[in-house]
């Protein structure tokens, strides 16, 4: 089923290039709200938890606030709708939330329970408690500016208050449930927790959500490394089989509850994203794409990326050129690769229904 699903993402990527969305109406979204965890945080987790510093960030503005060597999918869909890039809602220098705000933080998981004793404290409910007090405050902030007749420069960093009703809403979240929490929470239960959470965000006034699923994990170098016989643990293109059925199922169960929800609330526009197969496709055909082989990573070969000995020397570097990499430090993916991925999945070839990005507040092609 994932070699399949590989070689028709790579067609469909070819044939809706030029096609995907030609002929529809676009949105003209004026934010993004975002939520999620490290694969779309773009600043939060670094100004709450561990600082990211060069190496992270070299391949694009040492944009180190990223868990990545630059750019993440949540910029290539800023970009890709005329819009800048999103801060880190956590994040309080130089911050500007005029056209959106990203809750996401690095760690994050749609479950609440805690792994061990440690655990990001930040999950899905808690962004979403965040936003519900940021979108409340700042309408608040703009009526106490108009009552004085002229707002002042500030009123230019928050939303408009029509805007939270016309933006997207954006969700990347449940790699760490997959990795760390099924031993202690079942893929249904996780599931209604992000119903639960996104039910939050649907009865305060969000129409139009954009929802990936998760990748395939299994693809990780860390799954890949935890199978001790290689011949029965790995599928054909060499990703953890085991990994990647969990995450088939966590995908499956969330497409269904999305349906669920479309019924509940006729009235709002939700679009399932097949992240996972835009991301088995990248890796199922990576050498023709000039990557190298997916167990190998860019940052971290010699300790953890970004790590500095106790004089001060780096010794989790980088290599020279990430863009052959499709990972970039054993868990999260490369501008490149996070590139490849978004050019497969704006266009709308992967979505249900099947609309790019641009066009996500409409629930069917019919309704444009």
């Amino acid at each position: 089923m994932e070699s399949r699903a590989a070689i028709w993402a790579v067609g469909m990527l070819f044939f809706t290039a030029a096609v995907g969305g030609a002929n529809g109406r676009n949105c003209g979204f004026p934010a993004i709200f975002n939520f999620g965890d490290s694969n779309s945080d773009t600043g939060s987790g670094s100004a709450a938890f561990i600082e990211l510093v060069p190496p992270y960030g070299m391949s694009f503005r040492n944009m180190s606030k990223r868990a990545s060597d630059g750019r993440l999918i949540i910029d290539f869909i800023a970009e890709h709708l005329g819009l800048p890039y999103l801060d880190g809602s956590l994040d309080s220098i130089g911050t500007n939330f005029r056209h959106g705000a990203n809750f996401a933080v690095g760690g994050a998981k749609i479950s609440p329970v805690v792994i061990q004793g440690v655990s990001i404290p930040i999950h899905l409910d808690v962004q979403v408690s965040q936003f519900l007090q940021f979108k409340s405050h700042s309408i608040a902030h703009h009526r106490q500016l108009r009552k004085k007749g002229h707002p002042p420069l500030e009123s230019n960093l928050l939303p408009a208050i029509e805007d939270f009703s016309k933006a997207l809403y954006t969700i990347d979240i449940g790699q760490n449930d997959i990795t760390t929490d099924l031993y202690n929470s079942s893929i249904s239960t996780i599931i209604d927790q992000f119903s639960n959470s996104l039910q939050r965000l649907l009865k305060n006034g969000a129409k139009f959500v954009w929802i990936h699923n998760t990748g395939p994990q299994g693809c990780l170098p860390g799954s890949i490394n935890e199978c001790l016989n290689k011949s029965s643990c790995l599928d054909e293109i060499g990703c953890a089989k085991g990994k990647n059925q969990q995450s088939q199922e966590f995908n499956q169960r969330l497409k269904h509850r999305i349906y669920e929800l479309r019924a509940q609330y006729p009235r709002v526009a939700i679009t399932y994203v097949d992240v996972y197969s835009a991301k088995y496709a990248l890796i199922a055909n990576a050498k023709r794409y000039g990557f190298y082989d997916l167990e190998k990573f860019c940052c971290g070969n010699k300790g953890p990326c970004g790590t500095k000995a106790m004089n001060g020397t780096l010794i989790g570097t980088a290599c020279n050129d990430p863009s052959h990499y499709t990972n970039w430090d054993g868990i999260h993916y490369t501008q490149a690769a996070n590139r490849f991925v978004a050019n497969l999945i704006l266009n709308g070839s992967l979505s249900d229904p099947p609309l790019p990005v641009s066009q996500a507040c409409h629930k069917s092609m019919k309704s444009k």
